[in-house]
C-alpha cells in the first residue's frame, strides 16, 4: 500500500529559489532554481532518507503543494 506525504514548496524572492518550506518527511530539505526541478529533486531525496528507515512503504505518492506571492502596480 503506498504512503501519502504532502510538500509544500514556497517561492523564496531574495535567493530567487523554490524550497521544501514543510513536508511530512523529517530532513526533507532542499531547493532549486525552479519548482520543476524541485520536483524532480524531492523523490531521489526521499529515496535516501527512507530507504534505510525500519518499515519504509514500497511506494510513495507525493503531493506538492506551492505557494508564491507576487504584487501587481495598476497605472492610475
Amino acid at each position: 500500500m503506498p504512503r501519502y506525504v504532502v510538500v509544500r514548496a514556497a517561492w523564496d524572492e531574495e535567493a530567487k529559489v523554490w524550497y521544501v518550506q514543510e513536508s511530512d518527511i523529517p530532513g526533507l530539505v532542499t531547493e532549486a532554481e525552479t519548482l520543476e526541478d524541485l520536483r524532480r529533486k524531492v523523490p531521489l531525496i526521499i529515496q535516501d532518507l527512507l530507504e534505510d528507515a525500519d518499515g519504509h512503504p514500497n511506494e510513495i505518492e507525493i503531493d506538492f503543494i506551492a505557494y508564491a506571492h507576487d504584487r501587481v502596480t495598476i497605472a492610475a
